[in-house]
């Protein structure tokens, strides 16, 4: 399953675990704020949603197995 913007930071979490790590490079809390989707997190905390999107895709796709 690709992630999307669509979807929320927890349930990105559960895709790719490292997740955790990128939304906390962006300063957003995927902790107490993990309900929310990562589009709308993203717009609220005045971050690149391409470049944040890409960076959790490649996490996912590194985490996946071959």
């Amino acid at each position: 399953m690709e992630i999307n913007e669509k979807m929320t930071m927890n349930d990105a979490i559960k895709i790719s675990p490292a997740a955790v790590k990128i939304f906390g490079k962006y300063n957003m809390d995927s902790c107490c704020g993990g309900f929310q989707e990562i589009g709308a997190a993203a717009k609220a905390g005045g971050v690149d949603l391409d470049k944040l999107m890409k960076e959790l895709r490649e996490s996912a796709k590194q985490g996946a197995v071959s």
